[in-house]
Order: C-alpha cells, then structure tokens, then sequence
C-alpha cells in the first residue's frame, strides 16, 4: 500500500508520497513514488504512484522513454499542449499497461490483480496550474476549489486531517505543516504507509519545482510536528468536558 496527496492551493501545487512498498510483514521495500519532468520556463508535470508495483514501474518507464523519444515520433508527455492532454496520455498508458498485464498472466480484464491510480499535476505555459486523478480504466477526474486535494492509498486516516485544515489560501509553508501532520496520522495508523516521505512544492508560472526534499525519519522538522501533534491531541482530549454516569 502507499499513501499520496495532491494538494491544489491559490499559490500553486503541493505534493507528497511516501515510500514503502510491502507484500507482507516481513518483506518491505522502499521505492519512489513521484516522479516529475520539466522544461524550465515552459511547463512541469508531475505523477505520482499507488497500486501493483510492475504496473506503476511500467508507465513511469513509458513515459521515461517517451520524453527522450525523437521528435518526429510526436508522443512525449513534454509535448502535450495542455494538461488536460498530460491526464489523457497518462490515462491510456495506465489503462494499456494494466490490460496488456491481465492478459500476459491469464488474468481476467479488471481483476484488480495489477490494478493501479496515478495522480498527475503541473503547469502548462498558456494554462492554469492542474491536478487530475487517474483511475485504473484510464478515466479521470480534475481537482477544483470544491474537491481540492487527491489522495491514492491508504486515504482514510490521513483524510480529516485535510478536510479540516485545508484552506486554499494557505501558504506553502502551511501546507506542508498539514501534509506532514495527514501523513504522520497515517504512518501511526497502518504500518503499510512509511517514511522516508518525498515532497515537492510546484508555484504558479514557475515551471520548475519550488522546493523539493525527501524527509526521513532523522528529520527534525518531521519529529517536532509528530510530537507536537500527539500532545496537541492529547492536551485538546484533556481540555474537553468530562463525561459523567450521573449527570447526562
């Protein structure tokens, strides 16, 4: 399992995933989960990964190969006009990958056995910055002030956290304050969510990360807000009022 979020603010784009990759308790593997390709001054895709490990390996690798394709093969990811053009491509990649998989293993279509979802996110010159979630049929769903952020994974520990702090004026800074909270929520929850934690901060009209870092378990930052958060926890616990088998 993984946990990934794709956060969509006024600033920009804010993205996180962590790292563990298991098929069971005694065989855990650490693997990147978000990749991203830029042309400075022109655009910045990012993708990011859950499901079968093969599965997701294999579109990342496609489309590794096709942003060094020749030109006059015409399917780079670095070519496609907008980012609605990025999420379609990524799609069918996603969809033929999973379906040529089935088959190769006499799978039935849609076994869920290599079943996998992208979320993909950037700035094309010309657009406004975007975050799509990718299901495993190649389909797709755009993020919008209404629906603000994506996750893929293991999504509901790490959910209220978001719902009730995102603010879509927050500041980068802020919203990585959260992730980070949203994934230490997780990571405490199900041990098939762990650091290191990969993060990457893309502002609008910068086509090139804002900031990017891969933060392990030795981070201090990382330690203070999962510190902080335990006992911001429990002294909120404490503060509230006391229930009684008397007076209800």
């Amino acid at each position: 399992m993984t946990y990934c979020v794709g956060m969509l603010l006024d600033k920009g784009l804010v993205l996180m995933s962590d790292t563990r990759t298991n098929s069971g308790v005694d065989n855990i593997s650490t693997f990147r989960k978000m990749f991203h390709w830029a042309v400075p001054g022109e655009r910045i895709i990012a993708i990011m990964t859950a499901g079968n490990l093969a599965t997701t390996q294999s579109v990342v690798s496609q489309i590794e190969e096709r942003s060094k394709a020749p030109a006059e093969r015409h399917n780079s990811l670095l070519e496609a006009e907008t980012m609605y053009q990025a999420a379609t491509m990524v799609g069918a990649l996603l969809r033929d990958t999973i379906a040529a998989s089935d088959k190769q293993n006499g799978e039935e279509a849609g076994s869920g056995t290599f079943t996998a979802s992208v979320i993909v996110a950037g700035q094309i010159k010309g657009g406004a910055p975007r975050l799509f979630l990718i299901y495993p049929e190649g389909n797709f769903i755009e993020a919008s002030f209404d629906t603000p952020f994506f996750q893929i994974g293991e999504t509901k520990y790490g959910r209220p956290i978001l719902i009730r702090g995102y603010d879509r004026d927050m500041s980068f800074e802020d919203a990585v304050k959260l992730l980070m909270v949203s994934f230490d929520s997780t990571i405490k929850a199900n041990l098939s969510v762990g650091l290191p934690l990969d993060l990457l901060v893309i502002e609008n009209d910068g086509f090139a990360p804002t900031h990017q870092r891969r933060i392990t378990a030795a981070d201090t930052y990382y330690q203070a807000v999962s510190a902080g958060w335990s006992e911001a926890l429990k002294n909120a616990f404490h503060s509230l009022p006391d229930y009684s088998f008397f007076n209800t």
